[in-house]
């Protein structure tokens, strides 16, 4: 894999702002369900996954909030910033450890990577980005997880940064880091089949070009896969994330190790999967449009700032289609 600029345009500015431009895309469409399902995360009673749902759905539009709309965008702020600068990163250095890899196994410029090497390159990346903006998802979850009536609860991301380190310090910023690190495996199993169904397709084809049917296909598959294997670590770390807004000081809850005891004691099985419903319908969408933002941003940006030439030089994909 080159190094070669696009006038301007590096591979690595190329995959940021692909990156960036997925995550904010994704985001702003699925929120809703992104609050629904930190509502049954935090939830520890007991009830069926798709009437807590609708229950949650019925409560948050009809008692939160000035209006509907407002209620079911609360978090929104930082959930934008969480999800474009992590998807940012993600690609970014997930592009750049793919070029390390090739460097150091060393593969010719064409050369297919092994699922061990983006195993390897997902997990560097995803282990990098979740510590940069874990103080981030703190703040979402504890804004997803309180209405905005209630007392101390946070009205945006920067109060919500600052009541952290005034209360918590710098450590509360990392609250629920360690699942968050297990979580790596979901976005490495994810790029891992994602990837693999890429290449299998592309050979079932006999061609470079993939469609947008194509990337949805890919991504939801790899997602409902990865998403059903790893999801109890988004419930413990969520739980690990919470606060009281109406508590003086902060009050530590249960270490990882003794909340999962708790969770299993409590809750049974069942415990670890509350709001997997919502999360699956929330996710899927979300990865679908991801990819597709960052795959066509990805083929568009080094054609936008090509001059005529370079592009008479670039073999024209048909409609809907680029080469990935």
């Amino acid at each position: 894999m080159t190094s070669q600029r696009h006038n301007g345009l590096s591979p690595a500015s190329i995959e940021t702002i692909a990156g960036l431009s997925a995550g904010l895309v994704s985001t702003i469409i699925v929120h809703p369900l992104d609050i629904i399902k930190t509502r049954l995360q935090v939830d520890t009673s007991s009830h069926p996954l798709l009437n807590s749902s609708r229950a949650v759905f019925r409560d948050i539009i009809r008692n939160e909030g000035p209006t509907r709309l407002a209620a079911l965008y609360r978090g929104l702020s930082p959930n934008l910033v969480g999800n474009s600068a992590g998807w940012a990163l993600y690609f970014l250095w997930y592009r750049e450890a793919q070029d390390a890899i090739r460097s150091l196994r060393g593969y010719a410029p064409e050369q297919q990577l092994t699922s061990v090497d983006y195993l390897t390159a997902s997990s560097a990346s995803g282990i990098l980005s979740a510590i940069l903006t874990n103080p981030i998802w703190v703040v979402k979850t504890r804004m997803l997880s309180t209405s905005a009536t209630q007392v101390g609860a946070y009205p945006g991301l920067i109060h919500g940064l600052r009541a952290i380190y005034k209360t918590e310090g710098v450590r509360g910023f990392f609250h629920g880091l360690t699942p968050t690190l297990f979580g790596v495996t979901h976005g490495a199993l994810y790029f891992t089949a994602y990837e693999k169904i890429k290449l299998w397709r592309k050979r079932s084809k006999q061609s470079e070009t993939l469609s947008n049917v194509d990337t949805i296909v890919a991504s939801s598959l790899s997602k409902t896969f990865a998403g059903t294997l790893t999801y109890p670590h988004q419930l413990v770390r969520a739980r690990m994330q919470t606060y009281d807004p109406s508590a003086i000081t902060y009050v530590r809850g249960p270490g990882l190790v003794a909340l999962i005891k708790q969770i299993w004691v409590n809750e049974g099985l069942v415990g670890y999967y509350k709001g997997l419903f919502p999360n699956l319908l929330r996710v899927v969408p979300s990865t679908c449009v991801t990819f597709l933002v960052y795959e066509n941003t990805r083929w568009a940006l080094p054609r936008l700032f090509s001059d005529t030439s370079e592009n008479a030089a670039v073999t024209p994909s048909r409609k809907g289609e680029r080469a990935l």
